[in-house]
């Protein structure tokens, strides 16, 4: 008995050890699009995708973001303006990023746009702010994810690669200073 659970446990970090030895060739040929770059996640993310060598394609809502974010990494990553709200702005972006890759596709998609701000507590908040952030995060970022996605999964299946809907909101019941819904 004990000598199975011993080669259970051999064989567990034997295919561990070759899984983790894996790497992935010719990441300076491959295509990362990223919404959500001006801040948090996803400007982190690029950072640290640009620095692997990867050619990074980085979404962002305001001209300041892009700027900003260009400041900080190689002439390897690019920017667009993106707003996930308008049908418009998606359309140019997809083509923008078809310009860019060619007929190699994207070898990843990772749709993290979103905000969380204004934060505050709840009594100090008007309807406006919270019909802001529903706007954004609840329509935009749902029904514009589904709209990048659909627009994009295409240069995403020539590659054969990954997509990523990643969604962090800041959902805390019963905690001053933070939206709920």
């Amino acid at each position: 008995m004990w000598l199975y659970l011993a080669v259970l446990v051999g064989l567990y970090y034997l295919l561990r050890w070759y899984r983790e030895k894996q790497v992935v060739s010719h990441l300076q040929d491959k295509f990362v699009f990223i919404t959500g770059c001006d801040l948090g996640f996803g400007n982190l993310l690029a950072r640290q995708l640009d620095l692997r060598g990867l050619r990074v394609l980085a979404a962002c809502l305001t001209e300041q973001g892009a700027q900003q974010l260009k400041g900080q990494t190689s002439d390897r990553l690019e920017t667009v303006i993106l707003d996930v709200t308008k049908t418009e702005s998606i359309a140019a972006a997809t083509e923008w990023v078809k310009e860019r890759v060619g007929d190699r596709g994207l070898w990843s998609l990772v749709n993290k746009a979103g905000i969380s701000m204004p934060t505050a507590p709840n009594e100090w908040l008007t309807k406006q702010n919270f019909m802001k952030i529903l706007d954004v995060n609840l329509l935009g970022v749902i029904l514009g994810v589904i709209e990048v996605a659909l627009s994009l999964l295409p240069l995403v299946w020539k590659e054969r690669a990954l997509y990523f809907g990643v969604k962090i909101t800041m959902i805390k019941p019963g905690q001053d200073g933070y939206v709920q819904y």
